[in-house]
């Protein structure tokens, strides 16, 4: 098969790998419909996270089942099925409980920027759909293995809930998402952090009732002007940097929720500030196998649209144009068509 290789900082390239196989009976192998380059992705792209030897690269992933393994039991061949970027049991305790990014015996999903995947713990892991999805459904239905489950998580880790006044800081995919998200829980208002106008437009029409395109204290201040001084109720953190964290803390009012799930880079938070400002923090890597069943059924009655995010639709063969408009901020995220 073909798939796209991580070799160092900026250089990755499209090769021929071997065919995945089932490996242990509780593996499902798919054929990929529809794959994309993440945020997350850049970070080693970008030489942040070390690059030490040439690895296969991608975690988000929608397709067909080729084949099972003998102990599956919840997909069959000819499905279509998303899954999350953490292969799980469901079944551990910490699957039980909803964080199924914690199970005891999870895998990291790598290697899907590519024509086939193979999926551990396919029981645990995959969600089929109600039928073949109709083509226009493929970028939505392939946000849920990732940045949708995100965005949500972050929504859900801050507290969201009807009524609420919600900030999100960050305008990739993911905050776009979680801009989705919050008017979906039933945010009266939400405020996009943003100074990139196609953006700042996307988050509008996903319901955005503000935006900031300040950062740091002059969106702090921001916030606050817009909040009568109080500060939001709940803030999404979809960045990881020290300056975004710092930014939806100081944005969140006494009591406030911030959720996180910006992987961190140059993150410091001392116990006297959280004491401080009284609020709250949740996060960490989206349980989007939690979320998954209700947000397939939320994209399956139209009811939400987040495949917009993609602005970028390319061949798995320009694999590497796509990381660069990703890279240049030219493109908000990139599908890749295998």
């Amino acid at each position: 098969m073909r798939g796209a290789v991580l070799h160092a900082p900026g250089d990755v390239r499209i090769e021929r790998l071997d065919d995945p196989v089932v490996v242990e009976p509780t593996d499902a192998v798919i054929r990929m419909s529809a794959t994309c380059v993440c945020g997350s992705d850049l970070w080693p792209y970008r030489g942040i996270n070390e690059v030490t030897e040439p690895s296969p690269i991608g975690h988000e992933y929608c397709g067909v089942v080729e084949e099972v393994g003998s102990a599956v039991t919840s997909v069959r061949p000819g499905q279509f099925v998303i899954g999350s970027f953490i292969a799980s049991d469901n079944t551990c305790a910490h699957c039980r409980a909803g964080y199924q990014s914690a199970c005891a015996h999870r895998v990291g999903m790598t290697g899907a920027q590519a024509e086939l995947l193979r999926v551990p713990h396919a029981d645990g892991t995959l969600v089929a759909t109600p039928e073949q999805p109709d083509p226009e459904l493929l970028p939505s239905l392939l946000t849920l293995s990732d940045v949708m489950g995100t965005g949500w998580f972050a929504a859900v880790a801050a507290g969201v809930r009807p009524g609420m006044t919600v900030a999100v800081v960050g305008d990739g995919a993911v905050g776009l998402c979680g801009v989705l998200s919050a008017r979906q829980l039933g945010a009266e208002r939400v405020i996009a952090m943003s100074r990139h106008e196609p953006r700042q437009k996307l988050a509008t029409e996903f319901g955005a009732t503000d935006v900031v395109p300040e950062r740091g204290d002059e969106a702090v201040a921001r916030i606050e002007d817009l909040t009568d001084g109080v500060g939001a109720d709940a803030v999404l953190e979809c960045v990881g940097t020290g300056e975004a964290m710092d930014q939806a803390i100081s944005s969140t009012r006494a009591g406030g929720g911030v959720g996180f799930v910006g992987v961190p880079h140059g993150v410091e938070i001392t116990g006297q500030r959280l004491f401080s400002t009284m609020v709250r923090l949740h996060g960490g890597p989206a349980p989007v196998r939690r979320f998954l069943p209700d947000l397939i059924d939320l994209v399956w009655r139209g009811e939400i649209d987040p495949g917009r995010v993609f602005d970028l639709e390319l061949p798995l063969g320009e694999v590497a144009e796509g990381y660069r408009a990703m890279d240049e901020r030219r493109a908000i995220k990139t599908l890749l068509r295998p």
